[in-house]
């Protein structure tokens, strides 16, 4: 496969990702107060949204590469 095929088959299943997860989720532990041998810990839940738009530009350039890709070879 050309570079073109591959980048645009890697950008049509990035786009569509984005478009069915909506947002990276992820979880951390933060350390709040340690005193002696005590320690309590929060833990804070938070997401990277990712935008529609981004994901249907993302799908869009995808396909248009793997066309372009085909119509190379």
């Amino acid at each position: 496969m050309k570079f073109t095929a591959i980048l645009g088959i890697i950008l049509i299943a990035l786009g569509a990702v984005g478009l069915a997860v909506g947002a990276i989720r992820y979880t951390s532990d933060r350390h709040t107060v340690k005193i002696g041998p005590l320690e309590a810990t929060v833990e804070e839940k938070d997401e990277i949204p990712i935008p529609p738009l981004a994901a249907g530009i993302s799908l869009l350039a995808g396909i248009v590469l793997l066309a372009a890709g085909r119509k190379q070879g």
